[in-house]
C-alpha cells in the first residue's frame, strides 16, 4: 500500500511540475558567446537570440509559450488573437499578441536575483506576476506597455517582497543595434561599456584599478566581439593603456 501511495505521489508530483513549466516539452534554441541566430516559429512569428542566449518554445493550439532561461532574445510575434504569445523569465510573464520586443536578463547582484529587462519596439504587452508561483504582492499590478519604453524587473514579480519595477525609454536604435552585429553607447560608464562587450567575448577586458576610472564615460558605435578595437578606441579617449594578456584585456591608467 505504502508503495501505492508513494508511486501516486510521483505521478501527481510530475503533473505538477509540467503544468507549471509545459514549456519544457517544447523545444530548445540557443547561442554560444558572440553567436546570433535567427529562428522561425511555426506560427510565422520570429525570434532573434543574442550571445548567450537559451530560450524554450512550446506552441499549442490554444496558446504560444516561450521561457527565456538565459541572455536575450528579440521577438516579432505574429498577429493571432487566439492564442497569446507568453514569454516568461525569473517569474515574470509578459503576454502578447501581435507585437515586437525585447526580453533581457541580467546577472544577479548582491541586492536581488537575477533581473530583467523588456524594451516594447511596437505594439502593446503586459507584464504581470508568472501563474502559478507565489502569490504575489496587493501591489504588484500588471504593468501595461506601450511603444518606446522600457521596464525593468529586479527581482522576481512573483515574490513577495523582493519586486521592483522602473519603466524609461530607451534609444530604440541602440536597444536592437546587436541585430545587425553592433553595440551602441551614448553617454554611459566605463563600467557598463566594458561588462556589455564582455558579453559578446570568451576573452573579456579587464579594468584595472576600476575604482579611480569609474568617472570615465563611452559613446560610440563599436562591432560585437571586437574587443580590440574597443579597448584601443577608449584607451585613445581616455589616455588609458591597453595591456595584451593570454585570457584577458586590461584597461589600465598610463
Amino acid at each position: 500500500m505504502q508503495w501505492a501511495l508513494a508511486a501516486v505521489f510521483l505521478v501527481l508530483a510530475s503533473v505538477l511540475v509540467l503544468a507549471l513549466q509545459p514549456w519544457r516539452t517544447g523545444e530548445v534554441y540557443a547561442t554560444g558567446v558572440g553567436e546570433h541566430r535567427v529562428v522561425m516559429l511555426a506560427d510565422g512569428s520570429r525570434m532573434s537570440l543574442n550571445t548567450a542566449t537559451k530560450v524554450w518554445a512550446r506552441l499549442s493550439s490554444s496558446q504560444r509559450l516561450i521561457e527565456v532561461e538565459a541572455g536575450e532574445a528579440l521577438f516579432e510575434v505574429a498577429k493571432d488573437t487566439s492564442r497569446p504569445f507568453l514569454v516568461t523569465a525569473v517569474g515574470t510573464e509578459v503576454k502578447a499578441t501581435g507585437t515586437a520586443f525585447l526580453v533581457r536578463l541580467q546577472p544577479s547582484s548582491l541586492e536581488v536575483g537575477r533581473s530583467l529587462e523588456v524594451t516594447l519596439i511596437e505594439g502593446q504587452v503586459v507584464l504581470r506576476p508568472q501563474i502559478g508561483l507565489v502569490a504575489p504582492m496587493v501591489d504588484a499590478n500588471p504593468v501595461v506597455m506601450t511603444a518606446g519604453e522600457r521596464v525593468h524587473v529586479y527581482g522576481e514579480m512573483a515574490a513577495s517582497r523582493t519586486s521592483k519595477v522602473r519603466v524609461e525609454r530607451p534609444g530604440l536604435d541602440r536597444a536592437v543595434a546587436w541585430t545587425r552585429g553592433e553595440v551602441s553607447f551614448d553617454d554611459v560608464t566605463l563600467n557598463e561599456s566594458v561588462a556589455e562587450m564582455n558579453r559578446y567575448s570568451s576573452k573579456p577586458i579587464v579594468i584595472v584599478d576600476a575604482d579611480r576610472l569609474k568617472a570615465l564615460r563611452v559613446s560610440g558605435l563599436f562591432r560585437t566581439g571586437d574587443s580590440a578595437r574597443f579597448a584601443r578606441a577608449v584607451a585613445a579617449l581616455h589616455g588609458l593603456d591597453v595591456r595584451a594578456q593570454s585570457d584577458r584585456l586590461e584597461l589600465a591608467l598610463r
